[in-house]
C-alpha cells in the first residue's frame, strides 16, 4: 500500500496515550513525521517519562503501522517525555505548581510524615516556595508538626470560585484533614469519602504559585493512592522506610505499586529513616538497632535511587512535637542530614524531568 500522510495519521489515531486517555494524534503528540517508499519516521511525546512506558508506546506504533502498511515497512519511532511547557498546557489541576511529589510508605510508623515535614523545611531553606497536603486522612499529623493545631483555613473567592486558603506556618503552606476534624476523635470514613476529601484539598484550594507541593500519603496501598494519581499529574514519589525487613517488604510493595501500568509514577528514590541511633552524649557513635543499610540495599536491588539515611535522634521527635521541624535547627548533624537529603532529592527530580524532555 502506498504511503501517504493522511493514512499514517489515521492509523496513529487508533493509539491512545495511556495517561491522557485520548489518541496521540488528537493530542498533537505526533511530531517530525516523514516517510519514503518503505520507511516511516516519527516522534511521539508521552506524559509518562518511564523507560518501560516509552518502550510500550514505541511497540504500539510499530505494530499498528506494520499491520496496516505491511511487515516490510521500516518504522523508526522515537518516544520522548512531554516537555515542561507541554505538561503545563495539559495540566488542568494545579497549573501554577511546578513540582508535585508524593511521599509514601508501605508501612505505618516509619516516619513518613516527619520526613515530609523536614523535606519541606529544607526546600524552604534552599529558597523554594513549598506547600504540603496532609493526605494521611486517618492520622493527620502536619498541624502538630507545624504548631497550627488550633488554626483553621479561611475562604477566598478567586475568579468567581470559592477556594480554601491554606494555613501558613514557618513559611510552608498547609492543608490537612486535621483542620476540619476534632483532634481527639477518630476519622471513620470509607475509602471514597476519604478520596473525595483529598481531591478537594488539591482542586478546591488557593495554592497559588509553588515550586513544590508535597503530598503526605497514608501508609499502605489503596483508594487514596489511586485517587491521587487519577486527580493530579505527579512528577514523582519518594518512598520512606526503616531498615528492618518487615518495613522493607512493605516498601518494596510501595515501589511496585507506583510502577504499575495503571499508575506509572516515577520513583524519585528511597529514604532510609531511623537508619541508626546516635545518643546526644556520644554524637560520633552509630548504633544500627534496626539493621544496617536495609533501605539502601533495597534501592540498589530495585534499581531506584537512594536519597539518604536519616538517624534516629531525640531532637527529631522533640522538634516535631514542638511544631518546628528539626531541619530548621542550626549547625546540627540532623539538620545537615536533612539538608543533604533535600539536595539529592532536588537533583534526582530534576534528572527525571530532564530525561523526559
Amino acid at each position: 500500500m502506498e504511503l501517504n500522510r493522511d493514512e499514517i495519521l489515521k492509523v496513529l489515531g487508533n493509539i491512545l496515550e495511556p495517561d491522557l486517555k485520548k489518541d496521540i494524534v488528537s493530542l498533537n503528540l505526533v511530531d517530525e513525521l516523514t516517510f519514503s517508499e518503505n520507511e516511516i519516521s516519527l516522534t511521539v511525546s508521552l506524559s509518562n517519562p518511564a523507560l518501560h512506558a516509552r518502550k510500550r508506546m514505541q511497540e504500539a506504533v510499530e505494530f499498528n503501522l506494520k499491520r496496516f502498511f505491511g511487515q516490510e515497512i521500516q518504522v523508526v519511532c522515537t518516544v520522548k517525555g512531554l516537555n515542561n511547557e507541554s505538561k503545563k498546557a495539559r495540566r488542568k489541576v494545579l497549573p501554577d505548581v511546578k513540582n508535585i511529589v508524593a511521599i509514601a510508605s508501605g508501612k505505618g510508623g516509619v516516619g513518613k510524615s516527619t520526613v515530609t515535614a523536614n523535606i519541606a523545611g529544607g526546600l524552604l531553606k534552599a529558597g523554594y516556595s513549598v506547600g504540603i497536603v496532609d493526605a494521611d486522612i486517618y492520622g493527620p499529623s502536619m498541624p502538630t508538626m507545624f504548631d497550627v493545631v488550633s488554626e483553621r483555613p479561611t475562604m477566598a473567592e478567586i475568579d468567581g470560585k470559592n477556594l480554601i486558603n491554606p494555613v501558613e506556618s514557618n513559611g510552608v503552606k498547609l492543608l490537612s484533614i486535621g483542620f476540619f476534624t476534632d483532634q481527639d476523635n477518630a476519622v471513620v470514613w470509607r475509602g471514597p469519602m476519604a478520596a473525595k476529601a483529598l481531591t478537594q484539598m488539591l482542586t478546591d484550594a488557593n495554592w497559588g504559585e509553588l515550586d513544590y507541593l508535597l503530598i503526605d500519603l497514608p501508609p499502605g496501598t489503596g483508594d487514596i493512592h489511586l485517587s491521587l494519581v487519577q486527580t493530579v499529574p505527579l512528577d514523582g514519589v519518594v518512598i520512606v522506610s526503616t531498615p528492618q525487613e518487615v518495613a522493607l517488604a512493605d516498601a518494596r510493595r510501595g515501589v511496585n505499586m507506583f510502577k504499575m501500568d495503571t499508575i506509572k509514577v516515577p520513583i524519585i528514590g528511597i529514604v532510609e529513616n531511623m537508619a541508626y541511633f546516635t545518643p546526644a552524649e556520644l554524637p560520633d557513635n552509630k548504633y544500627y538497632i534496626f539493621g544496617r543499610d536495609g533501605a539502601k540495599n533495597l534501592a540498589e536491588g530495585m534499581k531506584v535511587p537512594f536519597l539518604g539515611a536519616i538517624p534516629l535522634v531525640q531532637s527529631v521527635c522533640e522538634a516535631g512535637d514542638s511544631g518546628k521541624p528539626a531541619v530548621f535547627q542550626e549547625n546540627t548533624p540532623i539538620a545537615k542530614a536533612f539538608d543533604d537529603l533535600v539536595n539529592t532529592f532536588v537533583e534526582q527530580l530534576k534528572s527525571i524531568k530532564d530525561s523526559s524532555n
